[in-house]
């Protein structure tokens, strides 16, 4: 994984994230995966309710490279792969903060909600 060191105003100029370009954080945070296992593993986690198509994932997948959030593999961390298409993607540190820090932004959203009495206490 690459690193770089970021300023709170850098972490803090890419919140909110889009959608998708979480729930891509979250799935690249255990492990490296290719694209296909991305959206499998989004898919999965969100019991089928966010489903990203093949355009939105590389779209997201091209401007997470370019802010430094994601990195492209050289190798596969698969060794049981044999197909050389597949790209695999991993977190980079300063992607690793922006995902803890839009968890954390949430997080206090959700807080200020049921402090409200928005939403009860337990879901």
């Amino acid at each position: 994984m690459a690193t770089r060191s970021q300023s709170h105003d850098e972490i803090d100029d890419l919140l909110p994230l889009p959608t998708a370009v979480f729930h891509i954080l979250v799935a690249l945070a255990d492990r490296e995966r290719h694209g296909y296992s991305i959206m499998q593993d989004v898919a999965a986690r969100t019991d089928g309710k966010v489903r990203l198509s093949a355009g939105t994932l590389y779209s997201a997948v091209r401007r997470m490279l370019e802010q430094g959030l994601i990195e492209e593999l050289r190798d596969s961390p698969d060794p049981l792969s044999d197909d050389e298409r597949r790209r695999y993607y991993g977190l980079t540190q300063f992607g690793r903060d922006v995902a803890t820090a839009e968890a954390r932004r949430v997080h206090e959203l959700l807080s200020q909600a049921r402090a409200t009495g928005l939403i009860p206490r337990k879901l």
